[in-house]
């Protein structure tokens, strides 16, 4: 029996074509994804967090991508991207952490996803609610293929 890695990994596979996965792919929560709005991020922002997420591989080793590659990627600027960095930073929705060695000055910040985690919860959790009210609904439906169990009535079964 194949591990659900890689029965997911073949779905995927079959969904965007071998190679498009083989590149690489992210995973991202539905929640950020469906209530984006509601949670006050601009598609710029929505991008830039996909854009960090790209490079976030190990649970607690943080990603650390320069400005610069993340509006490459994009195609704004280094500007762009910092300006929006430091309003979902005063948001609460992303840590940065500045970098810096003695010899060599400024590095790449570290970015941790952690707020934005957070403040996901409470939609997640709603969504895992109306999932499961959604299957409890649809298991109390009758089932409505097969044998009909309803009788045709004549005029003398009345």
């Amino acid at each position: 029996m194949a591990s659900p890695e890689k029965s997911t990994l073949k779905a995927n596979e079959q969904k965007w074509g071998k190679e498009n996965i083989e590149a690489g792919w992210t995973l991202i929560p539905n929640a950020l994804l469906v209530h984006q709005a509601s949670l006050g991020l601009t598609p710029m922002d929505l991008n830039i967090l996909l854009q960090i997420a790209r490079y976030w591989w190990e649970p607690g080793n943080h990603p650390f991508p320069a400005k610069k590659t993340l509006a490459d990627s994009i195609g704004v600027t280094p500007r762009t991207i910092q300006k929006r960095i430091q309003e979902m930073e005063k948001a609460s929705f992303i840590e940065r952490i500045q970098r810096r060695e003695s010899k060599k000055g400024s590095k790449t910040n570290i970015y941790r996803l952690t707020p934005l985690i957070k403040a996901l919860l409470p939609y997640s959790k709603d969504m895992i609610a109306e999932r499961a009210l959604r299957q409890k609904e649809d298991k109390n439906r009758p089932n409505l293929r097969g044998k009909s169990n309803l009788k045709v009535v004549s005029e003398n079964d009345r």
